[in-house]
């Protein structure tokens, strides 16, 4: 639900404030974003709770449920240990070996919520949640509060590929700039500097010299495509 009540929350707020830069979007970019849209919205979290589950209960039955874990550090778990996985996988796709993979995602030239799924329909296959979140469920004896942190973690991943960041002299900028992606963060990695892999923290970008701050927007974003439709939906190489 926290999911799904910010998606619909973001997307009123873009229609309403950016109703022109919609209508002018391409037929192939509204394709390409509600086609991933179904396959990180709906498909992989459906492989998570069914397919994987099932793989689980017949590789290894007696880990099902068995790990004990404190509220907090389930939570510190998905939201921060998870986060440094995704890093260093976010990183690959932007290595020679992964970027043939990601560079759809990176064609998005507006930052707006619908942009957040824009992908090779199998890239998600290739990042660390549905293989890490879908394994953890399973080990969990209470996976409650780790999957709090995963809703966390998506809730801001749509959030931050849009326009509402806070205004730079803000107080809750003030609070939150200092190790939280914003908004604005994401949008100068979408710019095309190597910077800012990190999903939830600055504190990884922090550690491997990666971070760039700003608290002003880039002016341009996005790496056009050549490549046809179908190219792009199935293979951008």
């Amino acid at each position: 639900m926290i999911i799904f009540g910010t998606f619909v929350l973001l997307i009123t707020l873009t229609a309403i404030h950016s109703w022109g830069e919609l209508r002018q979007k391409k037929r192939t970019d509204w394709i390409l974003d509600t086609a991933g849209l179904w396959v990180q919205g709906l498909l992989i979290p459906l492989l998570q709770l069914t397919l994987l589950q099932t793989l689980y209960q017949q590789l290894i039955p007696a880990w099902q449920h068995s790990v004990q874990l404190h509220p907090v550090f389930a939570f510190a778990l998905s939201f921060v240990a998870v986060d440094y996985l995704y890093y260093w996988n976010h990183r690959f796709l932007h290595s020679r070996w992964g970027w043939f993979a990601h560079q759809v995602h990176h064609t998005v030239s507006t930052m707006d919520v619908l942009g957040t799924s824009r992908n090779t329909l199998w890239s998600s296959f290739l990042i660390v949640y549905l293989w890490v979140h879908g394994l953890l469920i399973y080990l969990l004896a209470d996976p409650s509060v780790y999957v709090l942190g995963v809703s966390l973690t998506a809730a801001l991943d749509l959030w931050r590929h849009g326009r509402f960041g806070p205004q730079p002299r803000s107080q809750l900028y003030q609070w939150l700039s200092g190790w939280l992606i914003l908004p604005q963060d994401h949008g100068w990695h979408h710019q095309g500097t190597a910077c800012n892999y990190g999903a939830n923290l600055k504190l990884w970008d922090r550690l491997h010299g990666t971070l760039h701050l700003s608290a002003q927007w880039p002016t341009t974003l996005g790496q056009p495509s050549h490549l046809p439709l179908w190219r792009q939906l199935l293979y951008p190489h």
